[in-house]
């Protein structure tokens, strides 16, 4: 077979035909954006189960994608091999769930197996074909036309600009999903714990907390009530720490322990610590991580948590704004 050479002007000339063809085939669908897609980010919101994403081949792998922003963005989503699916893979497939199967030709035979499943347990199917008239189209209750003029292949053979349209249009699915979900930065911090935007869920708490001693607002268990306000207010954490003569924590005294306190007792020269503390704290280990902290002060409603070492003994405070400041959220 004989070779053909290309110079370098060539070469650029064709990568600039390349991008033009995919970024026409992406601009073409904005006229492709009515009632069928509205009525497919309402089922999808709606989806009481998974989105199970499905196609062969090349459609496959941007279904593999897809699948990934859905579930990234907020919207379960599996993706499902339509040949492994006869061989039993499809019983993952619930009457609550939607599929979504992308075929270009909306002929791909390895997706029509699947279409008896599918009607048998009335599951809801978003099509993605560029063949409005295909198999694929008249079996789905809603199709999406991902259609292109001309795939960027000189041969018009490889998808290529097809599948750029498809994985463009997958994006606007989860980007409509996202804002109809109101999926909010810190939504998305959770999905992404190790990525630059999520970075704030790797720190242990000892990476977080104040160890300063002078600024710890610690207090022996006979430390009078009225001393122990002073050094709240002092140390400006809203709690202080309450140990014994061994220096084990045996209690707390926040802000609201003050002021039922104050309500309890109509003089409260002779009170000590150990008179109006909390028992049985909330605390937390430098080891553990700071999401953790964060969870323990949002499921009991506190602003700061006593760290403790093996013996039970204070070693610092966590607060909740240190977590809000490193991205812990």
């Amino acid at each position: 077979m004989e070779m053909m050479t290309m110079n370098s002007s060539k070469i650029n000339s064709l990568a600039r035909e390349v991008l033009d063809i995919e970024a026409n085939s992406i601009l073409r669908l904005k006229n492709n954006i009515g009632e069928e897609f509205d009525k497919a980010i309402d089922i999808l919101y709606n989806c009481k189960g998974r989105v199970i994403v499905t196609g062969m081949g090349k459609s496959g792998l941007i279904g593999r994608k897809i699948a990934a922003t859905l579930t990234s963005t907020g919207t379960p989503a599996y993706f499902l091999h339509p040949a492994e699916s006869t061989h039993g893979d499809s019983g993952i497939i619930t009457r609550n769930d939607v599929v979504i199967a992308i075929s270009n030709s909306g002929e791909t035979q390895e997706l029509l197996n699947l279409l008896p499943l599918i009607k048998r347990f009335g599951v809801t199917m978003i099509g993605m074909t560029g063949k409005m008239n295909s198999t694929l189209a008249h079996s789905s209750d809603v199709t999406l036309d991902i259609s292109v003029e001309r795939e960027a292949c000189p041969l018009n053979k490889a998808p290529t600009a097809s599948t750029t349209a498809t994985l463009a249009m997958g994006d606007a699915l989860a980007v409509c999903l996202l804002e109809k979900r109101g999926f909010s930065e810190e939504d998305f911090l959770i999905f992404h714990p190790s990525g630059a935007l999520g970075k704030g869920f790797t720190y242990k708490v000892a990476d977080l907390m104040l160890t300063d001693a002078e600024k710890l607002p610690l207090a022996k268990e006979n430390t009078s009530f009225s001393d122990v306000i002073k050094l709240i207010s002092e140390k400006k954490l809203g709690m202080a720490m309450i140990v014994n003569d061994d220096g084990i924590l045996t209690g707390v005294l926040t802000d609201g322990d003050i002021r039922r306190a104050l309500i309890k007792y109509q003089n409260i020269s002779s009170l000590t610590a150990r008179d109006v503390m909390s028992v049985n704290p909330k605390y937390i280990s430098s080891k553990d991580y700071g999401a953790s902290a964060l969870n323990l002060m949002e499921k009991f409603s506190i602003t700061a948590l006593a760290v403790l070492d093996e013996n039970k003994k204070p070693i610092g405070v966590i607060h909740i704004h240190d977590l809000l400041k490193a991205g812990v959220a």
